[in-house]
């Protein structure tokens, strides 16, 4: 059956749309703005905000453009007298129990409640009876904080958990302007997927326990990249300033993720932040020494030429690029002539999934990884030793010390086990700070955008392995002709 496009006019715009497409959603196909609240593209539309009411020609009321579907010929208006007084008149109710702190508001510079009294309100209140109280800072679970004073029961909030999670967690109470969001009795907020209520709600209502008053909108910057914490990969934004990450926030895909993100990628961030890997260093007796990079390199190419060089494991790791993982992989198989190839993932006990968004493979990038021939290192066999990309599992770094085989070489963004017990230790970028691609679980290829340059003296593990791999061809400078005796307990 073929489908045709239904063409109406829109503030004297032209514009074809699906059948059934909503006079709200082709205003938007138009470039032409209606204002809403409840309305939201990844949820059912319900009506229920009057915000988005617009004439239609011929039509004796005005309609709500969020719920009404499109008709051949249909002539629509969104900005008449008459619509514009409507806009005022809803705006004003929505403000006269409104608190007015935007001052202490975290939602200030994001606030849709800010931006259409601006545009169709800015006018004093005349409300001078006493305001209605009702709680403030609700922990209702799962690091989402409610002011009640600021809802607008909208109803997005419940919405995302009965469409989305597909949970019956929060419900409106009361009536009028009593009204107020809330859990259900004795029950807190505690699906996977709460930490898209704060994300879809259009004014500071809900709130974010991680972010609240850490930092002005208006100051972060916003990169586009891909969440690392599982092999879906979903697409974010980065929100960062000053080479610190402070949220990350859902970004729109309609082949991973849609609008969403789970609060598992959403809150996985910190480690950007905290306990890094900032200069290269040496473990000479047992003790860690920062040195140079160039001097970090002669070390490893010193330790590295005391044996065969196809003796030696490779180790990739699936939380790397695309371009890291072929670096490493063409250096082990062209430098090195090495068979064992080997790579070690994230592990985590009793991982959450689901048939949404989550996998139980916690890792951004194992398709890759098993692309390029890696085995896992629960397949180890004996070497002299191993070059580690960024960290081993717990399993993984148990096998490596019951076989004594010492780690020669690591490159890693955080502190961890193995590189504690790395002879040397080099710096590098998190994915926060690097262009690159990971390839999902479905085999889509997606790109990552560096939110700000490596911090410290992290450099890419491509740069590092150039170095190395000249080092290797040609006679080892000073700095490896003295003997660093290897740590055999790791």
């Amino acid at each position: 059956m073929i489908m045709t496009d239904i063409t109406l006019t829109i503030d004297g715009k032209q514009v074809a749309v699906p059948k059934g497409t909503s006079i709200l959603q082709a205003a938007i196909t138009a470039g032409i703005t209606i204002p809403h609240y409840c309305w939201h593209p990844g949820l059912k539309a319900v009506g229920n905000c009057r915000m988005c009411l617009v004439q239609v020609e011929k039509w004796p009321k005005p309609v709500a453009s969020c719920v009404q579907p499109v008709s051949e010929g249909m002539v629509v208006k969104t900005s008449t007298d008459e619509i514009t007084k409507i806009r005022k008149s809803v705006m004003e109710f929505l403000l006269i129990n409104h608190p007015l702190d935007c001052p202490t508001c975290d939602q200030a510079g994001e606030c849709r409640l800010q931006d259409y009294y601006m545009n169709y309100d800015e006018v004093p209140s005349r409300f001078a009876e006493e305001k209605v109280s009702k709680n403030k800072m609700i922990d209702l679970g799962a690091n989402v904080m409610l002011d009640q004073e600021r809802c607008i029961a909208c109803t997005r909030c419940i919405r995302v958990c009965q469409e989305v999670a597909g949970v019956d967690e929060l419900t409106l109470a009361n009536r009028g302007d009593h009204t107020m969001i809330t859990t259900f009795p004795g029950k807190k907020l505690s699906n996977p997927y709460a930490g898209n209520t704060i994300d879809v709600c259009p004014v500071g209502a809900l709130t974010n326990k991680d972010f609240r008053f850490k930092k002005r909108v208006w100051f972060l910057e916003r990169t586009p990249s891909v969440c690392p914490g599982c092999s879906r990969g979903c697409n974010i934004e980065i929100h960062h300033e000053e080479l610190k990450v402070y949220r990350l926030l859902p970004r729109y895909n309609p082949e991973v993720n849609n609008y969403w993100i789970c609060d598992e990628g959403r809150y996985g961030y910190k480690f950007i932040n905290e306990d890094r890997i900032l200069r290269p260093r040496i473990l000479e007796k047992n003790i860690s020494h920062l040195v140079s990079s160039d001097e970090a390199v002669d070390r490893l190419a010193g330790l590295m030429k005391g044996g065969a060089l196809d003796e030696i494991g490779v180790v990739a790791n699936a939380q790397e690029t695309n371009e890291t993982l072929q670096a490493l992989a063409d250096f082990a198989k062209t430098v090195l002539k090495t068979r064992h190839l080997y790579f070690s993932r994230r592990e985590v006990e009793n991982p959450v999934s689901d048939n949404f968004l989550m996998t139980a493979d916690k890792n951004p990038n194992q398709a890759f990884v098993d692309k390029l021939g890696f085995r896992p290192l629960s397949t180890l066999k004996e070497v002299r030793g191993l070059l580690v990309l960024n960290s081993l599992s717990p399993a993984d770094m148990k096998k490596v010390i019951e076989k004594k085989v010492p780690i020669l070489g690591i490159w890693a963004s955080n502190e961890n086990p193995a590189a504690h017990s790395s002879a040397v230790v080099f710096p590098i970028p998190t994915y926060a700070e690097q262009e690159g691609h990971f390839t999902n679980v479905r085999g889509l290829t997606q790109k990552i955008t560096a939110a700000y340059p490596p911090r410290g003296e992290a450099r890419l593990v491509s740069e590092t392995l150039e170095e190395l791999t000249e080092r290797l061809q040609t006679n080892a400078r000073s700095y490896t002709q003295n003997s660093y005796p290897l740590s055999p307990h790791l």
